[in-house]
């Protein structure tokens, strides 16, 4: 019996209903608003550093990694440094060989010949001290040397400084430069000799130099029409001042010469480092500096100072001669 205004419901029905009532009691599903992105913050832009400039603002000039460095000679001193003495030595064994470098073909000489080449100068310093150079040298940018494309290593050249006629002598013993115009590469010294470091490069010449009677020097005077000289005997050092002590003693007093004690500095072949040598002495003790001659004796030159009163004070000079200029006298007794 069902009562009555009731509705009639069949089992598959009361089934749905009971289902609805329990799902009445699960809880209600709430959407939640996702978090705004992160803002983003940008740096202003920065302005990019602008490339370092050469130290002067002449074309040609050195970059800040590269310059005199901090133990550079002054004038004076740069004035008392002589230049390289050509001497006969054997050709490297590897640096003479055909190469290439920049996409360029060289191809270097193997015999001494006379050689003359114009064009752009330049140098290079304290970027490349203490590197080793084509020859395994190490590179010293305070000594008088060069590199030279295709000139034998090691060889020596008269460079020439165009515009104001300045010239020295230096030993080739690297290679280079390879920028297109340039036919040498000096050492700071030499560059600075010439005049032209703060410009970095200038118009030069370049020209062959030979030890005095070498096969060498012969030819080049022939090609000069200059009188030839005789090839001199061999001498060990021939032009260290040094080593030359030892190999080339005093001549004997001569019955004019003043009596007293004296000392010898150095003997050469050639005049000019004789008196090279003796500029550097006067200029870096003062008090020897009306002291110091050189005196000449055929094709030897020998630098000496004198005479002194005694033994002692010849000696005392010789003591600053070997602390200040690193060079060991020979005491002579007149």
């Amino acid at each position: 019996m069902h009562s009555a205004g009731l509705p009639r419901f069949t089992p598959a029905l009361w089934l749905v209903v009971a289902l609805l009532a329990g799902c009445a009691g699960a809880p209600t599903v709430t959407e939640v608003e996702p978090d705004p992105p992160p803002v983003t913050r940008t740096a202003p832009p920065v302005a990019p550093e602008p490339a370092r400039p050469p130290v002067t603002k002449r074309g040609g000039g050195f970059y800040l990694d590269d310059g005199p460095g901090d133990s550079a000679p002054d004038a004076a001193a740069l004035a008392a440094i002589p230049d390289a003495v050509p001497r006969d030595e054997p050709l490297h064994r590897f640096a003479n060989r055909p190469y290439s470098a920049l996409g360029m073909q060289f191809v270097p000489m193997t015999e001494a010949k006379p050689f003359r080449q114009r064009g752009r100068g330049s140098w290079y310093g304290r970027k490349f001290h203490g590197q080793k150079t084509s020859s395994g040298e190490v590179y010293d940018m305070y000594g008088m040397t060069a590199a030279h494309a295709t000139l034998p290593i090691p060889s020596y050249a008269r460079v020439t400084h165009l515009a104001s006629g300045r010239s020295v002598v230096v030993r080739v013993n690297d290679r280079g430069p390879f920028k297109p115009g340039r036919v040498i590469d000096l050492s700071w010294t030499a560059a600075a000799k010439l005049g032209y470091v703060n410009d970095g490069s200038a118009e030069v010449e370049v020209e062959a130099v030979f030890a005095e009677g070498s096969a060498g020097d012969l030819l080049a005077r022939r090609a000069a029409g200059r009188p030839e000289l005789q090839r001199p005997a061999p001498r060990p050092a021939a032009d260290d001042p040094i080593a030359a002590l030892a190999t080339d003693p005093a001549p004997a007093p001569a019955a004019t010469a003043e009596p007293g004690h004296w000392l010898q500095l150095g003997a050469f072949s050639a005049l000019d480092n004789a008196q090279a040598l003796s500029r550097r002495v006067a200029d870096t003790l003062a008090e020897l500096a009306d002291r110091v001659r050189v005196n000449s004796e055929g094709s030897r030159h020998r630098v000496q100072a004198g005479p002194f009163a005694s033994r002692d004070a010849a000696e005392s000079a010789a003591r600053q001669l070997r602390d200040r200029l690193g060079l060991d006298a020979l005491l002579i007794a007149r």
